[in-house]
């Protein structure tokens, strides 16, 4: 069992000062922005479908997009001993590195091959936890990624050295470079926590993970799978506010069973359909690999045989059949995820450029489009490095660190979005668009993401997206029937 208690305090005049902005006591954390106007009440949006995807950084993705504020450099602080003898004891590593430094960033696939010349592994799963966040940002400095160990809890024996900076080659992830091109891509959008899936999706649905006034929930739990299926005994970690101090608790939070309110009681107040797409898990944990299974009145009513699909893929049908909902959250299988450390017959295997573009595709060919907004998101950043610093630190162990961010709709123009944007920015344009109540969350706080359309321009005609695999391939996929993350 890895340690039960870790803390980590902030105090409110120094860690998170340097970090700028962003109140200690103010409970979401962070200035209240300027808000763009909300859609119309005739917007001809009637239909939001948020595509999640796994783990990675904007760096990772699009360093080198036109116009973006992207990276080919990174910044390395000089490693402590424990970490220089690890990256010291591999003969092939280029570097230890002894004092502050900048390095550039590797090119390589989708998953990650271009490291192994310096006789690393590939396909890593990197440490994406509150410590490693909190590591790596190093007080604003955004030097500390040369400083962890591999492993989604950077608990291994091996220190990632210098594995995390490093970018894909933009013919590799073509489809989402395309997409980039002739909509949206949002370049300043920050997660929601430093923190890693569990947390990220919960955030995707709800804003935040507060359980009280002074506690929220970071990281993921201590089994799979996670939520309120978790095997007795499951624990969760928490961020506790103390007033000028934050404590960060390793595995000393309860049960990932809650009851706070989701965007879902908002959608069913006013009769507003949704679903949530996602990957069976049978064959390696019980259960679904979806957030609503941490939400007890989802979990144990019936909207969890109505409202929470089994496969992804069953989107292509409803899209087909007319029966797309109001609201989507829509996440794939593992093999189609973005998920390093992902293989399909021992195979390194990474299909999300290609599954993103068959939903865009079937979207954007049906009779749907004219009246749908799709925003691609990912869901933290895996623990790939990135060169901007979070904006402001908040009671929650936030912000966390940018993730890309792609905006799909015939009401916008192809540009590169600056606004600063986190995920309860996607909340706040579906509140805006259904005319729903904040959940008073982070919601509250966020620019929406409004201002990056223009709803009163004519339609713009539909363009395929070229892509390896078709959609009739993501309609015949077999499940692979594990979670796209477990840790």
């Amino acid at each position: 069992m890895r340690s039960r208690l870790w803390i980590l305090l902030l105090l409110a005049g120094a860690a998170i000062a340097a970090c700028g902005g962003g109140s200690a006591g103010n409970a979401n954390g962070g200035a209240l922005l300027p808000q763009g106007p909300p859609p119309k009440k005739t917007s001809p949006i009637k239909h939001v479908v948020i595509v999640i995807q796994e783990n990675r950084s904007f760096d990772n993705f699009f360093a080198t997009f036109p116009g973006a504020n992207g990276t080919l450099t990174g910044q390395a602080a000089a490693m402590p001993t424990p970490v220089a003898q690890s990256c010291a004891s591999n003969p092939k590593h280029p570097q230890v590195i002894t004092q502050p430094t900048t390095i550039p960033l590797a090119k390589v696939s989708i998953t990650g091959k271009g490291y192994n010349k310096y006789n690393f592994g590939w396909n890593n799963d990197l440490d994406h936890i509150y410590k490693g966040y909190y590591t790596e940002l190093d007080a604003g400095r955004m030097d500390g990624f040369d400083l962890v160990y591999f492993g989604p809890d950077g608990e291994s024996h091996q220190a990632e050295c210098t594995y995390a900076y490093q970018y894909v080659n933009p013919s590799e992830i073509a489809p989402y470079w395309d997409i980039a091109k002739q909509y949206v891509l949002a370049d300043n959008t920050f997660a929601t926590q430093g923190s890693s899936s569990f947390t990220g999706h919960q955030d995707l649905i709800a804003g935040a993970t507060q359980i009280s006034a002074t506690e929220s929930i970071i990281d993921n739990p201590t089994n799979t799978p996670w939520g309120c299926d978790s095997p007795p005994g499951t624990k969760t970690s928490l961020i506790v506010n103390y007033g000028t101090s934050l404590k960060y608790l390793q595995f000393d939070g309860p049960y990932p069973c809650f009851t706070y309110k989701t965007l879902r009681d908002r959608l069913d107040a006013k009769k507003i359909s949704w679903k949530y797409y996602a990957a069976d898990t049978k064959g390696f944990v019980t259960g679904l690999w979806s957030a609503f299974d941490a939400i007890q009145a989802v979990r144990k009513g019936p909207e969890w045989q109505t409202n929470v699909m089994i496969s992804p893929k069953v989107i292509f049908d409803d899209i087909s059949e007319n029966q797309l909902p109001s609201v989507v959250w829509l996440t794939p299988n593992a093999p189609d995820s973005d998920h390093p450390y992902v293989s399909v017959n021992r195979k390194p295997t990474d299909l999300g450029p290609s599954w993103v573009a068959s939903v865009v595709n079937a979207i954007g060919k049906s009779s749907y489009w004219n009246s749908t907004a799709i925003v691609i998101v990912w869901d933290d950043s895996g623990g790939f490095y990135d060169h901007v610093k979070p904006p402001f630190t908040d009671t929650q162990g936030g912000l966390g660190f940018r993730v890309p961010m792609l905006i799909v709709s015939p009401y916008v123009q192809p540009h590169v979005e600056h606004t600063q944007y986190e995920f309860g920015s996607i909340l706040k344009f579906i509140e805006q668009t259904f005319g729903l109540r904040s959940l008073e969350t982070t919601d509250e706080r966020a620019t929406s993401i409004v201002n990056a359309f223009n709803l009163t321009q004519t339609p713009r005609p539909f363009k395929k997206i070229p892509s390896q695999y078709s959609i009739d391939f993501f309609r015949h996929q077999n499940d692979t029937n594990i979670p796209v993350d477990t840790q």
